[in-house]
């Protein structure tokens, strides 16, 4: 049986503006088991994506404990959560956020050239990384000249350049075409069958069908 490899214990989240506070998320408590595909799903505005930046170590509870594997990230320093989450997070998010000046596989070696990796070793992974997407022949290609879908794939293999062990996906699929959509998330069950923790927020529950578990969030709070 698999171990969690996320967890959170009473964790919640407050902002304050002025003199107005807002709680984001309340007494969250639950477990994603390593090697699963799992769906946070709800409304905007409810705190999907505040749940998102706490497991994913971007921002940290105002109470309660986070985990990844066995290591409380609520409470290590920035240094460490920053390494914690370049070895074993890879981001992936609604906007793609690619360098637009640089090629499809620059964009993924600079993942590599940030953790530390060799030059050439780079480059050999980024282009099996292209590959692995179905982009091998894109390489040498700029953000702008790839469709929304493509340059997806491109993102997909820059959060994979470190083989993390968890993908953690903010509405992945939002700026697409139902086409290219679909062959994102066939790409998503493909990496969870060679055993990558698949963690989706999304609003749209067809997206979610994909998913071996939906976590549904509304106010703040775990849904039953």
């Amino acid at each position: 049986m698999n171990n969690p490899i996320i967890r959170t214990e009473h964790a919640a989240k407050t902002y304050t503006v002025g003199e107005i506070t807002t709680s984001a998320l309340k007494d969250v408590s639950l477990e994603i088991l390593q090697g699963s595909f799992t769906c946070i799903v709800g409304p905007s505005g409810h705190g999907k994506s505040t749940l998102m930046h706490l497991i994913g170590g971007l921002d940290r509870p105002s109470s309660g404990k986070i985990y990844i594997g066995d290591t409380e990230i609520s409470t290590i320093v920035n240094s460490d959560l920053a390494r914690l989450r370049g070895q074993r997070i890879g981001f992936v998010f609604q906007f793609f956020n690619l360098l637009q000046g640089l090629t499809a596989r620059e964009n993924i070696e600079i993942a590599m050239m940030l953790a530390g990796v060799a030059e050439p070793e780079q480059r050999e992974r980024a282009e099996k990384l292209l590959a692995l997407v179905g982009l091998a022949e894109k390489a040498g290609s700029k953000p702008g000249q790839l469709s929304g879908g493509q340059q997806q794939r491109v993102a997909i293999a820059r959060a994979l350049a470190n083989d993390p062990d968890i993908l953690l996906l903010d509405e992945p699929t939002g700026n697409l075409d139902s086409v290219a959509e679909a062959e994102i998330l066939n790409l998503l069950q493909a990496l969870h069958r060679q055993g990558k923790t698949v963690v989706i927020v999304t609003h749209s529950d067809e997206v979610a069908k994909r998913a071996e578990r939906i976590i549904r969030v509304k106010d703040g709070l775990i849904a039953a």
